[in-house]
């Protein structure tokens, strides 16, 4: 979610003003039964409701009246409707300030720029993501925003969709862990710096393009196994205090009254916080309402007072759930301690600390996945000479582009750049300079905007280091899945020259790679972050193994994917009232469910990622052998390092379920990071409890005609190994 305000691209997102609220009497809060720390939440929510007029009621359904109490007076200014009035709110209220975050606190100055959250997901380390959120949430408070409006969750349908690199990745497992992690540390992670999550943007969320006219349609199987599946995980491992709706229709309903969030948000997870809007997602009062939403984002225009009055009058919605609405809004609040710890009177200068630096360079080390290897890293010691090439390598722009373009997701317009404060970056070229030099060696340096000059450039040198970017952000989905600039063409320029190439790739999603076999070693460097310069240097000389896995698929070309050759697919068809119908006709094939299930090749599948060593996997063993399918699973097998160096492997469990299932192919079901010496083999186990079978419906499949997850009878295969395409197998029967 951004708003669109006119000051929204310029500054953190703001959606609240900034005083310190005055009440018109002084009450002494420790006598309002709603200051009561020993009541629960629950209680005393409803004794504010209780003590509230209907229009202070009111005011809890509208974001900024909510969060500014002392403020009587709005502009909606979306039709030039007069100005909207409300009374103070209920004295002992707090001043609430929302803050656009899924990556870090969004154009802020003083705060870490850390590595997209679709590169946390490539560590598969939940307890380095749940770290990040601790860190950001932190950060937040002392800038004075109590909510953060993330992290966001998608199914990567689209790689070119312009939010990815805002998401975990293309699996629901994955995505929804992650989530669940960021939401734990956003709400958990500060006891006296209270900071309340945003999981959004909820659902079928999966293209920038036509957005807010644009109708995701689908099966009900797919929907709750795809898309609404990872936003249960979150919700059922995390408790996130808020949900956000999406812009589009699902089924030609918008999600914000959709009756998704009653049935599947509410009844099924179920989730107990509240509901807002994405901004200028809502589109009726009654509908809106009644179908679960709470709040509106930002001003009064669907939920103002005299539109709720209207609805309430012409019994369109009632009392009640006007009521169960702004307690929800207000529980939320209470439960996290926005109520019990008020944000700063005043914001605070540089908060991004030496911890939270070290941090960001950790999530870049582990994010980084080594795509391609062939012989040429990690780099030797001594007298080399290294060419580094690249207009996203340095500091100094070219052309406007610079190493803070693949810092963060970027926005092209209104201003442009970043969505985090790059300006403390420490480029790659500094970085692997001062690595190069303190190895006995040197760098030489060219921009890369004339191809032919770059290549003379590393033609003299022993290794290339060349850089390439493809900027992506919100607002757009991205052309193509090639470089920009002239990356492509410059990468296969200097590969033609070099004796080495090496290149690193600064994108929110995947690329395509029409010079991958002339390179001798490819990096997947995502959006990394402040840090990102210091991390690749380390990983480029092996001080640090590579560890990273791809949370997606990287196709061929954009055609190989379920979305690149049916305009019905992406982007949608647009029908007589300017709706872009987009037909979800794959189905389950989602991701690397696509390319099991049609055969196809990618260029790099789910999960790859290369080290300097190898992993062998062995002897894999299921217990129990048969089961009911709501008992523990223990899936035991032996990881052995069987190369020369230490290093960490990402160890992925898969299960295939029966045929009568109707599976596309496996799916991901749990994996474990296993840190092994030269030659060390542990006897690894990824043990799937009964809760996680529960929460995860790890083994089961949405039966359309009972309306439930069903666990099939019969034979379960197992695979076991570094990416999707394992194939060390057992298995085990179902009763």
């Amino acid at each position: 979610m951004t708003a669109l305000a006119a000051s929204a691209l310029a500054a953190p997102m703001l959606f609240a003003a900034t005083a310190a609220p005055a009440a018109a009497e002084e009450v002494d809060c420790s006598t309002v039964p709603w200051m009561d720390t020993s009541a629960s939440a629950e209680e005393r929510a409803h004794a504010l409701l209780d003590a509230s007029e209907q229009h202070q009621i009111y005011r809890w359904l509208v974001e900024q009246p909510a969060n500014d109490p002392t403020r009587t007076e709005w502009r909606p200014g979306f039709n030039g409707e007069d100005d909207i009035v409300y009374p103070e709110q209920v004295p002992c209220t707090p001043l609430v300030i929302y803050a656009n975050g899924p990556e870090g606190l969004h154009r802020t100055s003083g705060t870490t720029a850390w590595p997209a959250p679709l590169a946390v997901a490539a560590t598969w380390n939940l307890e380095l993501g749940e770290a990040k959120a601790v860190a950001t949430a932190a950060e937040s408070f002392d800038k004075q925003h109590a909510v953060i409006l993330g992290p966001g969750i998608a199914s990567g349908r689209n790689p070119l969709s312009g939010r990815t690199p805002e998401y975990f990745g293309e699996d629901p497992i994955l995505s929804g862990l992650m989530g669940a992690a960021n939401v734990r540390g956003l709400e958990d992670g500060n006891p006296d710096k209270p900071v309340l999550a945003n999981l959004k943007h909820y659902t079928a969320n999966e293209q920038e393009f036509a957005r807010q006219s644009s109708s995701s349609n689908m099966d009900e199987r797919t929907f709750k196994q795809i898309y609404d599946l990872p936003y249960e995980i979150a919700v059922r491992r995390s408790d996130p205090g808020s949900l956000m709706c999406a812009y589009n229709q699902v089924n030609g309903v918008f999600a914000c009254e959709n009756e998704m969030l009653t049935t599947s948000l509410r009844e099924d997870y179920p989730f107990e916080g509240y509901v807002m809007s994405d901004f200028g997602a809502v589109h009726s009062t009654a509908e809106s309402l009644n179908a679960g939403l709470d709040q509106e984002l930002n001003r009064p225009r669907w939920f103002s007072p005299a539109r709720l009055d209207a609805a309430l009058a012409n019994g369109e919605i009632t009392q009640e759930r006007i009521e169960e609405a702004a307690f929800r809004v207000v529980r939320s609040y209470i439960d996290v301690g926005l109520f019990d710890h008020l944000i700063p009177d005043e914001e605070a200068g540089d908060v991004s600390t030496a911890e939270h630096k070290a941090l960001a360079r950790e999530i870049a080390e582990q994010s980084t996945v080594l795509l391609k290897n062939d012989g040429a890293l990690p780099l030797a010691e001594g007298d080399l000479t290294v060419a580094v090439i690249g207009q996203n390598a340095s500091t100094t722009p070219t052309d406007g582009v610079s190493s803070e373009t693949s810092c963060a997701a970027f926005i092209p317009f209104g201003g442009g750049g970043p969505v985090l404060d790059c300006t403390e970056m420490v480029d790659p070229l500094t970085a692997i300079t001062e690595r190069v030099e303190a190895a006995g060696g040197t760098v030489v340096y060219d921009n890369g905007a004339d191809p032919a000059q770059a290549a003379d450039v590393a033609a003299g040198a022993d290794v290339a280091i060349v850089f390439g970017y493809l900027l992506m952000g919100e607002f757009g989905d991205a052309e193509d899945l090639n470089l920009d600039g002239n990356g492509d063409e410059l990468i296969a320029a200097v590969a033609a020259s070099a004796p080495s190439t090496v290149a690193v790739l600064g994108a929110g999603t995947a690329v395509e790679m029409p010079w991958l076999d002339d390179v001798d070693a490819v990096f997947q460097a995502w959006f990394s972050g402040e840090q990102g310069g210091p991390a690749l240097a380390s990983l480029l000389y092996g001080d640090v193994n590579p560890s990273g896995k791809l949370p997606m698929t990287f196709p061929a070309s954009f055609e190989d994917t379920p979305v690149g050759q049916d305009a019905a697919r992406y982007p949608g068809i647009e029908d007589s009232e300017g709706v872009y119908q987009v037909e979800y006709s794959e189905g389950l094939k989602v991701g690397y469910r696509w390319y099991e299930s049609e055969g196809i090749d990618p260029l790099f599948a789910f999960g790859h990622g290369l080290s300097y060593t190898e992993f062998s996997y062995e002897n894999v063993k299921v217990t129990p052998q048969s089961t009911t399918g709501d008992k523990e699973i223990r899936v035991r097998f032996k990881l052995t390092n069987t190369g020369d160096v230490a290093g960490t492997e990402v160890a992925q469990v898969y299960l295939e379920l029966p045929d009568a299932t109707g599976e596309p192919s496996k799916r991901l079901v749990g994996w474990e990071r296993v840190t092994l010496e030269p030659g060390q083999h542990r006897n690894v186990q990824v043990t799937l409890s009964a809760e996680d079978l529960a929460d995860m419906h790890l083994l089961e499949y949405w039966d359309t005609a009972a309306g439930d997850w069903s666990t099939a009878p019969g034979t379960y295969v197992v695979t076991v190994g570094g990416s999707v395409e394992a194939d060390a197998a057992a298995s085990f029967t179902i009763k």
